[in-house]
């Protein structure tokens, strides 16, 4: 079937596209734009996998149950599978193009730290 992303939703940073969500996974494309990134955050149920189509990003991560973060220049082909715990975060150094595949757990987002001050930010 072809067809159009059913929902585009603007973030402060960039947008999200979502292709599919249905009852086992969630797939969507994810834009940051130049300069921008996405909040300091970890899930606890999502799943998922990102992989990098364009531009170059710097990615933070905390595996668990490791307690040091890793930070990693990304570049397209470059892919990243956080699990539920696992803090990360994205910051494009170019514009940023990613495909995410998730489990269908969209609303699950603890932020850790965030530049734009959203709501759920755990922060002091």
């Amino acid at each position: 079937m072809i067809g159009e992303p059913f929902r585009v939703i603007e973030k402060k940073w960039g947008k999200e596209i979502w292709y599919a969500l249905t009852k086992d996974y969630c797939l969507k494309k994810i834009i940051i734009n130049k300069g921008h990134r996405t909040s300091l955050q970890y899930h606890e149920k999502k799943e998922e996998t990102n992989v990098i189509i364009s531009g170059k990003a710097t990615v933070i991560v905390q595996y668990l149950p490791t307690r040091g973060f890793l930070t990693y220049e990304a570049s397209p082909g470059d892919f990243f599978h956080f699990k539920p715990g696992d803090r990360h975060r994205f910051e494009a150094l170019e514009d940023l193009v990613m495909m995410e595949a998730s489990t269908i757990h969209v609303d699950d987002v603890v932020r850790i730290s965030d530049d734009y001050n959203r709501e759920g930010t755990n922060e002091p």
